[in-house]
């Protein structure tokens, strides 16, 4: 949890290097956040059949937009690559297979042009 709560409380910050426990608790965590809303919301009834998506469980996916798209930046900091890779994610299918793959890789082991690994500093 303490992972997720740091990479939230950098949701503004694009530079830097994120390490791949910070990048996928959050992840992980904020998936089971969604899905205890979208059961919460399944139980009062709050669920728009239209749209698919719950209110508690829509509130909390905009919230987390922008901390999602910071944390991949940063992940991909880590690895030697721009943020301008998560353009990918426009790509169907393929696109979010090659993001997966990049966020899955190791740090690059010493500073990079983004910063400082953050294995060193923790």
């Amino acid at each position: 949890m303490n992972w997720f709560l740091l990479a939230l409380s950098k949701y503004t910050v694009f530079s830097g290097r994120s390490q791949r426990s910070e990048y996928w608790y959050f992840v992980l965590f904020g998936f089971l956040i969604s899905i205890g809303l979208a059961i919460i919301d399944l139980a009062t009834g709050l669920v728009d059949p239209q749209q698919g998506i719950g209110l508690f469980s829509g509130i909390f996916s905009l919230a987390l937009l922008i901390p999602n798209i910071t944390a991949g930046v940063r992940r991909l900091h880590d690895t030697g690559r721009s943020g301008w890779w998560m353009l990918l994610a426009f790509i169907p299918i393929i696109g979010a297979i090659v993001l997966i793959v990049f966020y899955a890789q190791d740090s690059q082991p010493n500073e990079n042009r983004f910063g400082p690994n953050p294995k060193v500093l923790t």
